[in-house]
């Protein structure tokens, strides 16, 4: 039977590493974030309060289509960021900063709750949780320009933004991952524990977690 993952984090946490590697490890489709470049993106870094509103429904476009295509999909994937994200984290961060105008976040938020109505959600929801050191380390090591100006204060909203998130999510079953504790890129183990719990959370084992031990006895194999 197929299935529809979704994977959640901030930036940094390493969501796309996982999901090329759980791709090869369990055989099924990756879906990343949108490569469209965002007409609106340039006016928005010179002029946030003027174009942020637009910038976000651009995505929010995307982001909505490719939900649709994936829930349409015939074999299992895994998807890069979820749509929930764009509005609950990054969309309502740019209203609480003062960059969207309450009007506009009130049109952007009824657009959104009405989309979500209309899409089937996710089998499971991957979150990966890990704290700003591990983010900021994680960050500096894959050396993209463009997030060098990131600021651990910045990475902190997010993460206080993601933390309210996913403690409301009920769409469906969510597994959190302690991205702090695990490493699967250098520890196989650490990708074969992984890939275990999401096939268990699968099957309907609501009291799945990542007991200290057996991810200590992971990183060893």
């Amino acid at each position: 039977m197929k299935k529809f993952v979704a994977v959640a984090g901030n930036i940094g946490v390493g969501k796309s590493t996982l999901v090329g590697m759980l791709c090869k490890s369990l055989g099924w489709q990756a879906f990343y974030e949108p490569v469209s470049e965002n007409p609106y993106l340039a006016d928005f870094y010179s002029n946030m309060s003027a174009w942020a509103f637009h910038s976000q429904i651009f995505f929010l476009t995307r982001r909505l289509r490719s939900h649709y295509e994936l829930s349409q999909f015939p074999n299992s994937v895994i998807q890069d960021r979820s749509v929930y994200e764009d509005a609950d984290i990054f969309a309502q961060n740019l209203f609480m900063q003062g960059y969207i105008a309450p009007r506009d976040y009130e049109t952007y938020r009824e657009l959104y709750e009405t989309a979500v109505q209309l899409l089937p959600p996710p089998d499971l929801m991957i979150y990966l949780r890990a704290s700003v050191p591990t983010l900021m380390n994680r960050i500096s090591h894959r050396g993209r320009d463009y997030e060098r100006t990131i600021a651990p204060e910045y990475l902190q909203s997010l993460n206080d933004l993601y933390e309210t998130w996913i403690s409301d999510f009920v769409l469906c079953p969510i597994l959190t991952i302690p991205a702090d504790d695990l490493d699967y890129v250098a520890h196989s183990g650490h990708l074969k524990l992984v890939a275990s719990k999401i096939q268990e959370k699968l099957t309907g084992n609501e009291e799945v977690v990542f007991e200290a031990e057996e991810v200590a006895r992971a990183a060893e194999d």
